[in-house]
């Protein structure tokens, strides 16, 4: 099966929409950008990022200066000043994210020939140094399947919920967003031993990100009884994430062990660790955590480095 997967910021012609020339100022781009943003559809959480930080460059070299005479040593100067010239200077963080809305916005420029070439082009894009993820252990996670499983099948008050929550985690390694929208319907477990779940998306632009992922052979069991105590409607848990971290939570505690030590990434990296090192191939687990390209490169390298035998 063959995946695809969308770039990261698809920049299509909209010739006719922008009109903008290297006369034009940086505050007519920002207005032009921002409804481009929009006709994407990129997430309101982008959209947010990029408006802050073109508005920080435009404080920086006024808001009325002509595309035309931001060179690239302009665009330097601007992050020196992020990095030392501000009260607060810019984490590394924020400094990755706002080299990149210089690529983006600028390439956008270029794109819709309101500058002649792209002065963000050469910018340097250092990535942040990020720490590895805590993943458990072989030993804490058949302590936490144990413990999960005694409370499904206690005889006095058996509640099915934390085996059915953690063993879909460890399975499929999706997010948490992704976790609180399966729907009752994206489930398959006619056939045990091939039971799937159909990870989907609202947006039209995340569609790419859709995949249908295996189940462990007893999970429709596991099910079963969560249905019956729990009678969920539509969506498969009818409750908020932070109630589900909850869950998580109590079962470490009710494993034994340290707090906080099992959480929703906690288990997406121990479910990529385990694939790693089980054979699969790198392109399918991508496809199987739903990453991009881009978000893959660095995801990857921390894989290898969880997954390095230690010296």
């Amino acid at each position: 099966m063959t995946h695809q997967q969308a770039p990261l910021f698809a920049l299509p012609h909209t010739e006719g929409t922008t009109r903008l020339r290297s006369a034009s100022t940086l505050q007519e781009a920002q207005s032009a950008f921002h409804a481009h943003m929009l006709a994407q559809d990129w997430s309101e959480h982008t959209v947010r990022a990029f408006d802050s930080d073109l508005n920080l460059l435009a404080r920086f070299a006024g808001a009325g200066t002509a595309l035309g005479t931001l060179a690239t040593r302009r665009l330097e100067e601007f992050l020196v000043y992020l990095r030392h010239g501000r009260r607060a200077p810019c984490k590394p963080k924020s400094l990755e994210r706002r080299v990149t809305t210089l690529k983006v916005f600028f390439a956008w420029l270029a794109h819709e020939g309101a500058v002649a070439g792209d002065p963000a082009a050469t910018l340097i894009h250092h990535t942040a140094p990020t720490p590895l993820a805590r993943i458990l252990s072989d030993a804490e996670v058949a302590a936490l399947l144990a413990a999960t499983d005694n409370l499904l099948r206690n005889p006095k008050d058996a509640d099915a919920r934390p085996h059915l929550l953690i063993t879909l985690l460890l399975a499929t390694g999706i997010k948490k967003g992704e976790c609180m929208h399966i729907a009752l319907a994206d489930l398959d477990t006619a056939l045990p031993s091939a039971a799937t779940v159909f990870i989907r998306y609202e947006s039209a632009k995340q569609r790419l990100k859709e995949r249908r992922l295996r189940l462990p052979s007893d999970f429709p069991s596991t099910l079963q009884q969560y249905l019956a105590k729990h009678q969920p409607k539509a969506i498969l848990f009818e409750c908020t994430g932070r109630n589900l971290e909850y869950v998580l939570d109590a079962s470490a505690t009710r494993a034994g062990l340290p707090k906080r030590i099992v959480s929703f990434e906690s288990l997406r990296w121990t479910c990529a660790v385990r694939d790693l090192q089980g054979g699969m191939a790198e392109d399918d687990l991508r496809c199987k955590l739903g990453l991009s390209h881009i978000t893959w490169a660095e995801t990857a390298d921390k894989l290898r480095r969880l997954t390095a035998p230690a010296l």
